[in-house]
């Protein structure tokens, strides 16, 4: 029986890694920078300009929206530390799309390379 280790092991010999040190210059050149976390991790911080679509709903998310229907945009996916990102660029090469790249180490490897992180206003009602 394979566990989600030997999934992750599989997939990244197919799926590109950018790695941290090289990750801005691939966001500036990503037509979608996607956060498969849950929402719950990207609302308590993210990337900045990162869209959020967790990796249980990417498939549905990329088959019905039309800015997401060419398979030649150039897609770069995170999650916390790589594994989610891999499964879900693998998922996306599989569906046909061509340029899809996940950055090694994932938000915890940008967090730890003191990257910047965006996190969501919250409204004051004072």
């Amino acid at each position: 029986m394979k566990t989600a280790h030997d999934l992750v092991t599989a997939a990244k010999v197919h799926v590109q890694e950018i790695p941290v040190a090289d990750a801005e210059q691939a966001i500036r050149e990503a037509d979608v920078l996607v956060d498969v976390r849950e929402a719950d991790e990207f609302a308590a911080g993210h990337l900045a300009g990162a869209v959020h679509i967790s990796r249980g709903m990417l498939e549905f998310k990329f088959s019905a929206n039309p800015a997401l229907q060419s398979r030649d945009l150039n897609l770069l996916l995170y999650c916390k530390t790589s594994g989610r990102a891999t499964l879900a660029a693998a998922a996306l090469q599989n569906m046909g799309y061509l340029n899809v790249k996940s950055i090694a180490g994932g938000f915890d490897g940008w967090v730890a390379a003191g990257k910047p992180v965006a996190k969501p206003e919250t409204p004051s009602f004072e």
